[in-house]
This record gives C-alpha cells, sequence and structure tokens, in this order.
C-alpha cells in the first residue's frame, strides 16, 4: 500500500451570496477539492504506477504527491475563508474566527493521531493539517501580496533548511554519521518532531502550499482575468519547477553523479524532476536539493507542484461559471468537494477494515472506491448542509462564539 496520503479540506459552507458568480466561486473550489480526493484515492488503493505502466500509470503517478499538494494549498483558501476572506474579520469577530481555527487544528491534531494508531497502512496527514492551521494563523490579516511575497521566501529557504536540520540531528544508525547523545532524532520519530521534520509531510516544507493558497484567496476571484492570470501564473510555476528539475539533473554538473552515488536507482534521475517512481536514494546526498518528484521536499518541488495547485483551481473556477452544462454534470464531484473530510476518514477506515493484504491496488478497487463515495456524497448533499463530520466538527468549535 503506497504511502502517499493527502489531507482534506475543512472549510465552511458557502456563505449567502449575491450573484451567480459568487456562488461559482466556491463551488469551483469545491470541485477542486472533489479532483483532489479522487486523486487521493488513486494514490491509495490505484494500480501501482510503477508497474502499471502506459496512459494509466502516467495518471496514477500524477496523483502521487500532487493530490496533497492541492489539499494543502486548499488548506490556507480555508484559513481566509473562516477569518474573512477580502477583510479579515477584526474585533470580537476576528477573536472568534481565529479561536474557530484553532479549536479545528485541535481537532484535527487529535482526529490524525487516533487514525495513525489504527495501524492504517496510509501515511495519514490529518495532525499535519492541524498543526499547519495553528501556524499560519497569525498570517490571517496579511494582504495577497504580503502573503505571496512570504511564500516565496518560505519556498526558497524552508526546504534548504529542513535538509540542514536533518542532517544534523537524524541518528543516521546503519547508513553512519549523523547526531549522538541526546539531541540525536531517529528516523522514525513521532509526536511534534515527526509533524515539523520527520514526518511524511513536515510542516517546515509544506507551509508555502498553505500560506500560497492564503494569498489566492485573497484575490478578487470573481473577475475573469484574475482567474487567466492565475492559470498562466499556474502553468508558469509548474514549468519552473519541474523544468528546472530536468535541466538540473541533466545539465548541472555533479548533480546527477552524486544522486548515483548515495544509491539512487540507475537511470532514476531521468523521471526523478516529476515522478517518485525511482524512489529515494539510499543515504542523504545534496543532489537531492534538485529533485521535484513529489514528497522531495525540496524547492524545485514545491514551485512545481504549487504551480499544479494553482492552475487546477484556476481551471475549476473558469470551467463552472463558463459551461453551465459541465457544472451541473460535475455536481456530484463537488458534492464530494464539499465534505472532503468525511471522504478522507471513509477512506482511511475502508483501507484499514478491508485490510491492507486483502485489499489489491487496481482499477476496479479504486472504482469502487469513487463511485462509492460519490453516491454517498451526492445523496447526503441532497438532504443536508455539510457532510456528517463536517458537521460534526461546525458543533465542536462552536464553543469559539462565546469568545468576547
Amino acid at each position: 500500500m503506497t504511502q502517499n496520503a493527502v489531507a482534506p479540506a475543512v472549510a465552511l459552507p458557502a456563505p449567502p451570496v449575491a450573484d451567480a458568480r459568487s456562488t461559482g466561486r466556491l463551488i469551483g473550489v469545491d470541485l477542486a477539492r472533489g479532483l483532489a480526493v479522487f486523486g487521493m484515492y488513486a494514490a491509495h488503493v490505484g494500480p501501482d504506477p510503477a508497474t502499471a505502466g502506459g496512459v494509466r500509470g502516467f495518471v496514477m503517478e500524477l496523483a502521487h504527491g500532487r493530490s496533497s499538494a492541492l489539499f494543502a494549498f486548499l488548506a490556507g483558501f480555508s484559513v481566509v475563508l473562516m477569518t474573512g476572506r477580502r477583510a479579515p474579520k477584526t474585533g470580537r469577530a476576528g477573536r472568534q474566527a481565529v479561536a474557530k481555527v484553532a479549536l479545528r487544528a485541535v481537532v484535527l491534531l487529535a482526529l490524525g493521531t487516533a487514525l495513525t494508531m489504527t495501524g492504517t497502512p496510509v501515511e495519514v496527514i490529518l495532525a499535519f493539517y492541524g498543526l499547519y492551521f495553528l501556524l499560519v494563523l497569525p498570517l490571517y490579516r496579511l494582504s495577497a501580496r504580503t502573503l505571496a511575497e512570504i511564500a516565496v521566501v518560505a519556498a526558497l529557504v524552508l526546504p534548504q533548511l529542513l535538509y540542514f536540520i536533518v542532517r544534523a540531528v537524524y541518528d543516521d544508525g546503519a547508513l553512519g554519521g549523523g547526531a549522538t547523545g541526546p539531541l540525536a532524532w531517529p528516523r522514525t520519530a513521532d509526536g511534534l518532531v515527526s509533524l515539523l521534520f520527520t514526518g511524511s509531510y513536515p510542516a517546515l516544507s509544506w507551509l508555502p502550499f498553505v500560506i500560497a493558497g492564503m494569498a489566492v484567496a485573497r484575490l478578487d476571484l470573481a473577475d475573469t482575468a484574475v482567474r487567466i492570470r492565475l492559470a498562466a501564473t499556474g502553468v508558469g510555476l509548474a514549468v519552473l519547477g519541474y523544468g528546472g528539475s530536468w535541466f538540473a539533473l541533466h545539465h548541472l554538473p555533479g548533480a546527477a553523479h552524486a544522486l548515483r552515488d548515495a544509491g539512487f536507482q540507475a537511470g532514476g534521475t531521468g523521471t526523478a524532476w516529476w515522478s517518485d517512481v525511482a524512489g529515494w536514494p539510499e543515504e542523504d546526498t545534496w543532489g537531492w536539493l534538485f529533485v521535484a518528484a513529489p514528497h522531495s521536499e525540496t524547492t524545485l518541488s514545491i514551485v512545481a507542484n504549487t504551480g499544479v495547485a494553482v492552475a487546477v483551481l484556476a481551471a475549476c473556477l473558469l470551467a463552472v461559471d463558463a459551461l453551465p452544462r459541465f457544472r451541473r454534470l460535475a455536481g456530484p464531484v463537488i458534492a464530494v468537494g464539499s465534505m472532503s473530510l468525511t471522504a478522507y476518514v471513509l477512506h482511511i477506515v475502508a483501507i484499514r477494515l478491508l485490510g491492507e493484504d486483502e485489499l489489491p491496488q487496481s482499477t476496479l478497487v479504486l472504482l469502487g472506491f469513487v463511485a462509492g463515495v460519490t453516491v454517498f456524497a451526492a445523496l447526503w448533499a441532497r438532504f443536508f448542509r455539510r457532510g456528517p463530520l463536517e458537521a460534526l466538527l461546525q458543533r465542536a468549535t462552536k464553543v469559539a462564539e462565546r469568545v468576547p
């Protein structure tokens, strides 16, 4: 069972709106979340891209890592939705909004920890997600420009910082070297160390996605010109990240050799600029900093996957407004996106109950998961405003309304 995982976006339901364009704006976000849910399912129960091959393998590989990046990006969008999108809430309303985000973060930390303790083969991201909420909360009043600048600086600096921190404090054990004594961390460290540095989604290198989502949420997304510029920006970032990695691995002196010397698969550098099929090197190496494979925690990976997330969101926003028939056809996917927390937890529970050994990763299993959650979400949305877990989360954070 692959360890790729993505997080559900926990957003408030759409507020009353004045026109169809505003409604479409939020529906487009739910459509993006729904697509990310399907990408998550593909990463966890779909065919292994390393063995599937062809178009099917390519599509499965697209889901790996990019879906989780999209959800982290939409997490920032959710924070801004809850604290005031175009104009940040202030005064009592602002304090209540901050308290609500903080409470949601605590619930996600607890829920993620509980799911992880069940022994599920999936690397649950919910606890990481809760920490992201807490860490970016102090930024909620900043403008789109300032948030974008912080995201850029974070993408340039934090991956390198993570690389040197990990090399300095990991106890490498059999690999030799590394830190020793009370400050040494094993590679299997959990708790806050895992959430910040050693886990599959370390906050130190995933915060740029969240902050970028906050910046985009501040924009006037009802403006078609803004949406088109967003789409162009997303494509440009993807080309810069993946193209930069391809160039480095093929033309930067020593980069490919450093990876091979560290035990990277022979020929793996031919795909590591966009895919994680080749795996990881056996030892730490500076050459890894030029890889853009999903979950590589590098600057180029963050730039590329942020670009994909921005482009997907922009395409969804444009499509639901420009194509009414498409919007109707996409209704079930939008319903899944509107209750993505429920969809995420349901699939984790299903995988745990069915068992890793008994659940083959195949196209048939993937279609079964997708069909099941789609039918459930479409039927539930006919009678209820929120998904079941979304409604419980709303009740759990209602105490925030008592903040003076």
